[in-house]
């Protein structure tokens, strides 16, 4: 999008500086931190493949009380009881905050050369971890696609991997990419290629092949796209501007 980044630990050198060269300036808190900033608008955003976890986490469920707009995003994966259960519990926490959903739609590489073959997915390690989920993005699509098989990965882990398996038995499908260093990067190598799949499937966001050496010859990638992503491609920068204007009912 050809957007700046500023990063530092000095915030209001970082916000003095950003304010002389942007009009709009957002926030990402990293692990759902809350702004160092007094924000203009807060957006929270709301998983609803973890519906309750809105209210049980700090400092998430303090988000969720301060912002101004509420979305519910993932909604073209998600059940309509989980979409439920996320509204109810937004609404209790923060009834004067507008509540927005979306989709976020699920795109892959090549995806005709998923179907019927002997898949392994690689999901986010965190996300499956102490994120609690037991499948991600690269699942969903395999299952999409009518893979053939979706391949146990825990006969054939290694090393750190099993060990991950072991304090998280709760990942059974997929396989957590977890490559902190050197070590995990080789147990995660070693774990994918003793799988001997047809095709590696990755829901990570980083590019796996760039780090590790795929022995399969099919290594695809899968990624979600946000709404707001969808349409700053297809009317321009200005997109996040027009959402909040519109969510908020004035021109931000």
């Amino acid at each position: 999008m050809g957007a700046v980044v500023y990063a530092g630990v000095d915030y209001r050198e970082i916000l003095n500086r950003a304010e002389k060269e942007a009009d709009v300036i957002l926030w990402d808190g990293g692990n759902n931190d809350m702004a160092f900033i007094k924000p203009t608008v807060q957006v929270c955003v709301v998983d609803p493949h973890r519906a309750g976890h809105e209210k049980m986490f700090h400092p998430g469920e303090v988000n969720v009380r301060n912002s101004e707009i509420i979305l519910i995003n993932k909604i073209d994966t998600a059940s309509m009881e989980q979409i439920w259960e996320c509204r109810e519990n937004c609404r209790a926490l923060n009834p004067k905050a507008i509540l927005c959903e979306s989709a976020s739609p699920i795109f892959v590489e090549n995806p005709e050369l998923v179907t019927n073959k002997r898949v392994l997915v690689v999901e986010d390690g965190p996300t499956l971890t102490h994120g609690g989920m037991k499948v991600g993005a690269g699942f969903v699509a395999a299952r999409r696609l009518h893979c053939k098989e979706i391949i146990d990965p825990r006969p054939f882990a290694v090393g750190s991997i099993a060990e991950t398996y072991a304090k998280y038995p709760h990942t059974t499908e997929v396989l957590p990419a977890m490559g902190y260093g050197h070590d995990q990067i080789r147990d995660l190598e070693d774990t994918i290629n003793r799988c001997n799949a047809d095709v590696v499937v990755s829901g990570t966001p980083i590019d796996l092949g760039r780090i590790i050496k795929v022995l399969c010859n099919v290594h695809i990638c899968v990624r979600r796209m946000s709404s707001i992503e969808h349409c700053s491609k297809k009317y321009g920068h200005n997109c996040l501007s027009l959402f909040l204007s519109l969510s908020l009912g004035k021109k931000i």
